[in-house]
């Protein structure tokens, strides 16, 4: 049973996770794999809004789907952006990498292989991974035009059978630390933790909210 006192905790670290970023229009759209299919929904929204011309599915299998799925990330997704409407044509696919700056060095290479050079990119990750997948960009790709964005779900009513509210939780706790651990490391660019955040957070490891921590 997961009190409202962690509920509220969590919450904090949700909103802080959000960088809150409006659609622009762009070269391409970039979803990023997870073992939530709702990015990919949000991903082909996106491209039949118009918001892009280009849709880029990038993800292997990673530390939440290996072991859990057959099919890797960025081709159930592009089967599922199909599905919704998507023409295949304007599709790519990079199915090899397991983390987000292999997400970014293996689209880099696939575009240039195919003589693209996108400026601008709509970015689409889970909701609790838009700041992460921001300062990574922005370490990789400093000169390109980033705007992030998820699936439009509340904290409340995101949890799913699938993924469940504890795994939530975890996984927003592992990556608040490395938002952190990351920058010191130069794997992304610094982002300003509040202090009442991070306070947050170390109350909820102290919980035993850690199975995602780097160790």
């Amino acid at each position: 049973m997961i009190t409202n006192e962690i509920k509220a905790l969590a919450k904090k670290l949700w909103d802080y996770h959000h960088v809150n970023n409006k659609p622009e229009k762009a070269d391409a759209i970039l979803v990023l794999g997870s073992h939530d299919l709702r990015v990919a929904e949000r991903g082909a929204e996106l491209y039949l809004q118009g918001w892009a011309p280009l849709l880029v599915f990038s993800g292997g299998l990673g530390r939440l789907t290996e072991g859990v799925w057959t099919e890797t990330e960025a081709d159930l997704f592009a089967k599922i952006a199909i599905e919704k409407g998507v023409p295949p044509e304007a599709i790519l696919i990079e199915n090899k990498s397991t983390n987000t700056g292999e997400n970014i060095s293996n689209t880099g290479k696939l575009l240039k292989e195919r003589g693209l050079d996108p400026q601008s990119f709509i970015v689409v990750q889970k909701p609790y991974m838009e700041r992460r997948s921001y300062a990574t960009f922005k370490k990789h790709w400093p000169d390109k035009k980033l705007v992030v964005t998820s699936p439009q779900i509340a904290f409340e009513d995101y949890a799913t059978e699938e993924i469940p509210l504890e795994k939530v939780i975890h996984i927003m706790a592992g990556d608040l630390q490395r938002i952190k651990v990351y920058a010191e490391k130069g794997f992304q660019i610094y982002q300003e933790i509040p202090a009442e955040v991070w306070d947050a957070y170390e109350q909820l490891v102290a919980a035993g909210y850690n199975e995602h921590l780097i160790q």
